[in-house]
């Protein structure tokens, strides 16, 4: 996934969340802390790529499990 900052300031961390639709379970991430609870989905940024100045990227990536059909999910971005 790629996190990027459309404000006009740098920013200091991000945080990206989702709900899972169907039974997906995190099994690997990499570029950012992520943590499951339920179908709840939280991913932090590492402590090297949470500063992003005005118009800068950043990307993580993560694998899960799932099996039968499953919608997608609507991500949330936070910045501070």
């Amino acid at each position: 996934m790629t996190v990027r900052n459309n404000g006009a300031s740098t920013i200091g961390s991000w945080r990206v969340t989702w709900t899972f639709g169907g039974n997906q379970r995190i099994t690997n991430s990499w570029s950012a802390t992520v943590g499951q609870s339920g179908a709840a989905v939280t991913a932090t940024n590492a402590g090297w790529n949470g500063s992003l100045g005005a118009g800068a990227t950043t990307q993580f990536g993560f694998q899960a499990t799932n099996s039968g059909n499953n919608t997608a999910p609507t991500l949330t971005c936070a910045a501070s």
